[in-house]
């Protein structure tokens, strides 16, 4: 599975906000500076996040968005439900249908469960990964990533 950009996008801006929490209410624009991401495309994820509880808004000339709950208490798996609208990895294993009815096995699909499996598996590791733990840890785990690269 490829998560799409809106998981990618806005875990950057809950880790922009939550690095820059000390400056107050954030403007988009200067998020988008910082991470290179269209204003559009943040005035989407800002939405879903703020109603998820995770950011909070402002207007005005000192307005913006701030982390409306602690980094401790943000879940990288709280961002991708939020922002992908679910936790399922394929259609078929969306919890609420019993069926998907996309592909021609459906209901007699064995590996469905496998699927199933997958998305239990890739949140139960999404919900341990927290912004705080991100952002105490985050020069280690930028070289992880880069020696990950390395390898693929």
């Amino acid at each position: 599975m490829r998560l799409t950009t809106k998981s990618r996008y806005g875990t950057r801006m809950i880790l922009d906000l939550a690095m820059h929490a000390e400056d107050g209410h954030i403007p988009l624009s200067a998020i988008s500076k910082r991470q290179n991401i269209s204003m559009k495309y943040l005035e989407k994820l800002i939405r879903k996040l703020r109603e998820a509880g995770l950011v909070s808004s402002r207007r005005g000339p000192s307005g913006g968005h701030r982390l409306a709950v602690t980094p401790d208490n943000i879940t990288v798996g709280d961002i991708v439900r939020t922002l992908e609208e679910g936790s399922a990895i394929t259609d078929c294993s969306e919890k609420d249908k019993k069926l998907c009815g996309i592909c021609n096995q459906a209901g007699e699909c064995l590996s469905q469960w496998v699927w199933i499996e997958a998305s239990r598996a890739m949140f139960e590791r999404l919900d341990q990964i927290t912004v705080a733990m991100l952002l105490d840890n985050r020069q280690t785990f930028i070289e992880d990533a880069r020696t990950y690269s390395d390898i693929c």
